[in-house]
């Protein structure tokens, strides 16, 4: 995860005491004391253990956004319990943790370096599912009936998460080390939005102690943004759970002049979305049971 964009801190705490889901490790981009201390603030607010690693443990950069500091106020600064790759590495490693089972997903929000580099650290290591909020599906793959009209007509569309580490994006498509990849594509993200109408529907329902703080942090946000925030990652961790929440096709994923696109390709273990039941989405994400 990273710390520029809300949506981020929001999955992490939908996550943190979802009942389908136990949180197994977080790895920060790039990883400053100031990113670590908000992740480490949030999840003891909300009573949840879990190891937090860093791309780069103590890394003098501000990637933090005003509005953490907006809704969090002063945040100590702390550090990380290890470097990013290591934490990854003893989740899915042969040997370690939930991986050993077969039950762990790796789920990536932001620039996916910190995989990037467990890949090329531990050759033998095994990812079973990789879930990511990235990737683009172009109208070579979206029925006319499902595709936004400010992507109409294209094949092809940058995307911050894959172009912030194109290496090891590439790297964790081609490598046969990843059992299964499921790509949340922009142009589906993009028609998922958290304002008002979604904010006054979770005060109707029973919610998690993690979504009840994410209703917290949106309702700072909102008084600032009324048009609301694109909920990327929040849906790629909704799929992370439920895969029914998107609709899905089998696909080849290629680079082209720094943007991305996906063509129809069978047995690439390579899924794509492109389309999103709302309803669905907003159940699975406040699922309380």
């Amino acid at each position: 995860m990273e710390t520029g964009d809300p949506d981020d801190v929001f999955t992490l705490c939908a996550l943190a005491t979802h009942p389908w889901a136990r949180l197994v490790a977080v790895t920060v981009m790039p990883g400053s004391d100031e990113q670590v201390g908000i992740v480490k603030h949030l999840l003891g607010r909300l009573g949840v253990s879990a190891p937090v690693g860093a791309y780069r443990p103590g890394a003098d950069v501000k990637p933090v956004s005003g509005f953490h500091r907006r809704w969090l106020g002063r945040v100590p600064a702390r550090e990380p319990d290890a470097e990013a790759w290591q934490l990854l590495r003893d989740t899915f490693s042969p040997a370690g943790g939930a991986a050993s089972s077969g039950d762990a997903t790796l789920l990536t929000g932001a620039p996916p370096k910190n995989p990037g580099v467990l890949l090329e650290r531990e050759p033998d290591v095994r990812i079973a599912r990789w879930v990511a909020q990235g990737g683009f599906a172009g109208d070579s793959v979206v029925p006319p009936e499902h595709r936004l009209p400010k992507f109409e007509g294209r094949e092809t569309c940058p995307t911050f998460n894959f172009n912030g580490a194109p290496a090891a994006a590439s790297k964790l498509l081609e490598s046969p080390h990843v059992g299964e990849r499921v790509l949340v594509s922009k142009n589906v993200c993009h028609g998922v939005v958290y304002d008002g109408a979604m904010h006054a529907a979770l005060s109707a329902r029973r919610l998690t102690p993690g979504m009840a703080l994410v209703r917290e942090g949106m309702g700072v946000y909102l008084a600032k943004r009324r048009a609301g925030k694109a909920f990327h990652d929040p849906l790629a961790a909704a799929v992370a759970l439920d895969e029914s929440v998107c609709a899905f096709r089998e696909v080849e994923v290629y680079r082209e002049r720094g943007a991305w696109g996906a063509r129809p390709a069978a047995g690439s273990r390579t899924r794509i979305s492109v389309s999103v039941d709302h309803a669905r989405f907003l159940d699975v994400l406040t699922a309380t049971g």
